[in-house]
């Protein structure tokens, strides 16, 4: 019998927790925990150690942003994080990408969608609109020094782990990325497993946040990518 995932969902406001919790359950998810500020969010997560985190991003006391990074601290174990919002380009969104949460959605999701989102972050995968979450990136990432220290590892990839990355950049699909490079959809999956691991990344929206970041990819790049 397959263990049923396992959720906190984090919200300041009852009903929305309420609804979601509906959502989830009906859909055999279990829901295990509700926190209605970031602090409760990380005890929550402490004593039942979730799965994901549904984590609403403006809360009381302890916001969603910095109850994400402390959560994610690089323990073992540590779930998978979606950011709630009401507002797809909210500076404090790119804040959690960030810090590692694994995507967001907006809090008109569909129950379908919901469900769907819990599922696929678990996986491995990240909740990834391509062109959302690039233009959050394009708006708020901003490159110093400092940033490329920590990602100097970019020389590690390949020239050809580099092509994936900035088409990664761009919110391409594996497929999409495979007509592309003109390479089989395998052998890209491989390339974006490396690229993941030699950068020491959890998943594709820090990947698009690491290369707006260091900038090796900028939104002018983009703009003329989508014209040829």
């Amino acid at each position: 019998m397959t263990t049923p995932l396992r959720v906190v969902v984090a919200d300041d406001q009852a009903l929305v927790r309420t609804g979601f919790r509906m959502i989830l359950t009906a859909d055999g998810i279990d829901v295990v925990a509700e926190a209605a500020d970031g602090n409760e969010a990380i005890e929550a997560v402490r004593r039942t150690r979730p799965d994901v985190v549904l984590m609403d991003i403006r809360m009381p006391d302890l916001d969603g942003l910095e109850a994400t990074r402390r959560i994610l601290t690089g323990a073992p174990g540590e779930p998978r994080v979606i950011i709630l919002t009401t507002f797809d380009l909210d500076h404090l969104v790119y804040g959690a990408l960030s810090a590692g949460a694994s995507g967001f959605l907006l809090k008109d999701v569909t129950p379908e969608h919901l469900s769907a989102a819990v599922r696929l972050v678990r996986t491995g995968d990240a909740l990834l609109a391509p062109a959302i979450t690039r233009r959050l990136v394009e708006r708020h990432a901003r490159r110093d020094p400092e940033t490329a220290t920590l990602h100097r590892d970019l020389a590690t990839l390949t020239p050809r782990e580099l092509d994936v990355l900035r088409l990664l950049a761009q919110g391409l699909s594996n497929a999409e990325l495979a007509a592309r490079l003109h390479l089989a959809e395998t052998t890209v999956k491989t390339h974006v497993t490396r690229v993941l691991a030699k950068l020491r990344l959890r998943d594709r929206v820090q990947a698009v946040v690491t290369a707006y970041e260091t900038g090796l990819v900028t939104a002018s790049d983009h703009r003329r990518s989508e014209a040829l």
